[in-house]
């Protein structure tokens, strides 16, 4: 490409570059539109139950201190499973450290471990019976949460409520100024909700006593939907 065409294409660029920012400093500037804003919160009763359980080890072998912290968990994992079921209890491993403990002077002392089971699920009931016959670990926290499933289910009512609740205060907002109706010009969505997971137990020193259940009580979650944007009222 020559030197002459490409200065040519350079110059018709800046041209419609400039004609395009003149034509937006000449717009009219918007009239009757106004900025809106609204909300909806719903309280759901939390709906899935986690617990995770622990152990410790400690000893001057590290493949000794190992072994044990496997021993405890493949015994949990053992009985976690037997109650086991797709989306009701669901059971997976957690954290499985080993490290070593030191000296003033910088040398081994022996080593010291740890393991974890994340039991979880919607079958509440059935999760906190399985706390008391796990014998070989101790409950570490536990925690109520909403469910994907819960959510989902939330969040279409609370934001066919919320955009009901923009649309009301749009019309209300556009006869105060006496007009007669609105359009939309652009809208957003956004939610939240306080149902993470809140422990409601800490780590025990030893573990439940055979066959008793954790003492469980779900509580609530709040989920809220905020709509914001603009109108163009309309006579």
């Amino acid at each position: 490409m020559s030197s002459s065409h490409s200065a040519a294409i350079a110059t018709l660029i800046a041209g419609l570059l400039f004609g395009t920012a003149a034509t937006a400093q000449n717009a009219p500037p918007l009239q009757n539109v106004v900025s809106l804003s609204a909300s909806a919160t719903v309280e759901v009763t939390k709906d899935l139950l986690t617990v995770v359980f622990s152990t410790t080890r400690e000893g001057a072998d590290a493949g000794v201190v190992q072994g044990q912290l496997k021993q405890a968990l493949d015994a949990a994992l053992l009985e976690a499973r037997r109650a086991a079921r797709p989306g009701q209890l669901e059971v997976q491993t957690g954290n499985f450290a080993l490290y070593p403990r030191y000296t003033p002077k910088g040398s081994i002392s022996g080593w010291q471990g740890s393991a974890e089971l994340v039991v979880e699920g919607r079958d509440t009931q059935a999760v906190a019976q399985l706390t008391g016959r796990i014998q070989t670990m101790s409950i570490a926290r536990s925690g109520f949460s909403l469910s994907r499933e819960a959510r989902e289910k939330i969040d279409a009512e609370v934001s066919a409520l919320a955009i009901n609740n923009f649309r009301a205060r749009a019309e209300i907002t556009s006869r105060h100024f006496g007009f007669s109706g609105y359009t939309l010009r652009e809208v957003q969505v956004s939610g939240n909700d306080s149902g993470g997971p809140m422990p409601v137990m800490r780590a025990q020193a030893s573990r439940m006593a055979s066959d008793e259940a954790l003492p469980i009580e779900a509580g609530k979650a709040s989920v809220t939907v905020m709509v914001s944007g603009s109108v163009q009222m309309t006579k």
